[in-house]
């Protein structure tokens, strides 16, 4: 990223269910719950003719999308976690691979998601933007 960056961060909060399965996942192996909090940062160097870098309500409306999807749901049974351990690191770039499809603002070139599954733990994936 440059210098000179802008960024703007929206958060979510919603429970989803997982279950590992790299060989003895322990009780990690066992469906359970976590109450995960997304972070979704866009940041670039320029803001846009509103003097937005993102138009909040747009990225609120890409998370309501997403937090139907994953609210409640067992990730293993989601088409993106096929044959993917869902780990909250393959969770966050998932995510991120999402929100990037739902973006249609050209102004940020970098998203960085970062996925809490507690009240310390978190992985993030940090991409540039294309747009």
């Amino acid at each position: 990223m440059t210098v000179n960056t802008y960024e703007l961060t929206v958060s979510r909060t919603f429970i989803a269910q997982h279950f590992l399965t790299v060989p003895e996942p322990g009780s990690e192996g066992d469906v359970h719950s976590h109450d995960f909090t997304v972070e979704v940062r866009f940041a670039g160097p320029e803001l846009g003719e509103y003097g937005y870098l993102v138009n909040i309500d747009d990225v609120e409306s890409i998370l309501d999308d997403l937090e139907d999807r994953y609210q409640d749901a067992l990730l293993n049974d989601l088409p993106e976690f096929e044959g993917v351990n869902p780990s909250v690191e393959h969770f966050a770039r998932l995510f991120g691979d999402r929100v990037e499809q739902a973006l249609t603002d050209p102004n940020p070139d970098h998203l960085r998601i970062r996925m809490w599954e507690d009240d310390v733990s978190w992985a993030g994936h940090l991409r540039r933007l294309d747009g």
